[in-house]
């Protein structure tokens, strides 16, 4: 008896195992790019074709049965008309599904439902969509009152992850504050704003955008400086790439209108490029050729500046913009210069200048006046006595014969010789 029932069992588990071996489901999960055309795959082993069935969320999309009878989806359906078969494929085990125009209404669970001859076949496909980053952009806004910057991304699904830093780190506490609108295309729009740390004026501010999906960092940075120069002198307008972002490319547009005129594009993979023409026109651009100067070698280590050579107060005061760019990375650098004409120099700052030389005269003419009047005082007090025999001239003449008489030593003794003799 026991070994009947196990016999049976035995029996029973060798079915369970063809039973689930011809019906073996598959999960396979693809990732859809919008826009794009994208294929969820379905394979089975060859074999006369009984019945090839997609569905999505129970809802039937496509339909063959042989001898090539097609049944599309219902009009109604978001993927109608989108949503095809590779008909010449399918006698070789190809059931794929190709969407066409991928949208992200169409993310969702398929099922691919095979039935041959030899038995049925199940796919299961988990498609999720995705815009990726394209691009973030960074700009400077005053519309709230105050001096912020915006990080934007557009056309993105699902929504990205965004983080704000500064180079040089800063001990501040960032709050951004990001909104994100979901368009009737189903992608969203991404603004995060930041407010400007006052008193540090060249802090780079770097926006960082992530997909929840997966994939590389898309990063913005953005710097901006005031730059004051005079008609005729030549200015170097600063622009340095932060220290993460190896870049392929360097621009420089300027505006003092609405239109920006693009000034030269270098490419610093190559070394090459310069003033070129863009939408200037020839009389333009023979004008920006004699005034800018661009250092090929430094831009390879990530100095962008331009050297603006005897620029004018009416045609180079404006907004000038230089941008340093790599695959997934953009910084931009906003200088607002004004030139001022060299007669209207302030005042201020030629009276600074004129004091500073007019005190170090008057510092080197009163040392000069001293030491005279020291040489002068120092002359009189050391003056050389008279010469010995110019001083024994002028004492009086004492009787020489006198003295050197022997008989005029005294009258005593005089007296005394004549009563001798």
């Amino acid at each position: 008896m026991s070994s009947l029932h196990c016999w049976s069992s035995l029996v029973g588990l060798l079915l369970c195992v063809n039973f689930s071996t011809q019906n073996k489901t598959q999960e396979v999960h693809v990732t859809c790019v919008v826009s794009q055309r994208c294929i969820l795959p379905c394979s089975f082993p060859p074999s006369p074709l009984k019945q090839l069935l997609w569905t999505r969320l129970d809802s039937q999309l496509l339909r063959l049965t042989p001898p090539d009878q097609l049944t599309p989806p219902s009009p109604d359906d978001p993927l109608s008309g989108r949503v095809s078969l590779f008909t010449s494929t399918v006698a070789r085990g190809n059931a794929s599904l190709l969407i066409a125009d991928s949208a992200p209404r169409d993310r969702g669970r398929y099922s691919c439902s095979v039935r041959t001859e030899e038995g049925e076949h199940r796919t299961n496909v988990i498609v999720r969509v995705q815009a990726p980053i394209r691009s973030v952009s960074m700009e400077l806004s005053r519309l709230s009152g105050y001096e912020e910057v915006k990080c934007s991304v557009r056309d993105v699904f699902p929504s990205p992850h965004v983080t704000w830093s500064t180079e040089p780190p800063t001990f501040h506490d960032l709050r951004p504050v990001t909104r994100k609108h979901l368009e009737p295309s189903g992608l969203y729009e991404l603004d995060s704003r930041l407010r400007t740390l006052g008193g540090q004026a060249d802090l780079i501010y770097i926006c960082t955008a992530t997909s929840p999906y997966g994939g590389p960092a898309w990063t913005a940075s953005y710097r901006h400086r005031d730059v004051q120069g005079f008609e005729g002198k030549d200015l170097t307008l600063p622009c340095f790439a932060p220290s993460f972002l190896n870049s392929d490319t360097l621009s420089w547009t300027f505006s003092n209108s609405d239109d920006p005129l693009h000034i030269l594009t270098f490419s610093v993979q190559s070394g090459s490029g310069g003033v070129t023409p863009g939408s200037l026109s020839a009389d333009t651009l023979r004008e920006w050729a004699g005034h800018v100067e661009l250092d090929g070698y430094r831009v390879q280590f990530g100095d962008g500046s331009l050297r603006l050579m005897d620029p004018d107060e009416e045609r180079h005061t404006g907004r000038y913009l230089c941008e340093f760019n790599a695959e997934t990375s953009r910084h931009t650098e906003r200088l607002e210069v004004t030139i001022s004409a060299a007669g209207k120099r302030s005042v201020p700052e030629q009276t600074s200048y004129w004091w500073v030389v007019g005190l170090v005269v008057g510092l080197l003419g009163l040392a000069l006046v001293a030491m005279l009047v020291y040489l002068k005082i120092r002359g009189g007090l050391t003056k050389p006595k008279s010469d010995p025999e110019e001083a024994t001239e002028l004492h009086p003449v004492k009787d020489s014969s006198c003295a050197e008489s022997p008989l005029s030593t005294g009258g005593t003794n005089g007296q005394s010789a004549s009563a001798l003799t």
